[in-house]
């Protein structure tokens, strides 16, 4: 499985440790930067993110920045995706089983442990397929085609 990372550069050093972690579990982390500490503006990277989704060019995306939620309301912008903030393993499990999330974002301000936690839980949770929540990710997608 392939799995997209971005980050600004209050996330370049999680993001730099999560590559190595995905990396032993046999993943392919496909970083899509930033590529160090120096400041930046996380928009950049979370709209990389979100058109490498919309290309395919990997299954499922990590977004990263000093407490997730800019990233993640910029991934958002982007047609096709659905990024979901979260702060715990139950989050991570239920953007993925109800809301089909592709993109999660994360906060730098957790310990290691937590985040793998985090990450894991994402990458080894299925969406239900259950008829409510597909009409409700299809009501989503609706409306962002009316755009």
């Amino acid at each position: 499985m392939k799995i997209g990372i971005a980050s600004d550069h209050r996330g370049y050093n999680l993001k730099a440790k999560l590559i190595k972690y995905l990396s032993k579990k046999g993943y392919e982390a496909i970083d899509y930067g930033t590529d160090s500490s120096e400041s930046v503006d996380y928009p950049d990277f979370a709209f990389k993110l979100g058109e490498e989704y919309n290309k395919e060019s990997f299954d499922y995306g990590i977004a990263i920045c000093g407490n997730g939620i800019g990233i993640s309301i910029a991934c958002n912008k982007v047609k096709g995706v659905r990024c979901a903030k979260v702060d715990s393993k139950k989050e991570a499990i239920y953007a993925r089983k109800h809301n089909d999330a592709n993109i999660i974002s994360i906060g730098t301000d957790k310990f290691f442990f937590e985040i793998k936690d985090i990450v894991d839980a994402f990458l080894d949770s299925n969406f239900t397929n259950e008829e409510r929540h597909v009409r409700r990710i299809n009501k989503i997608k609706d409306y962002e085609n009316k755009k």
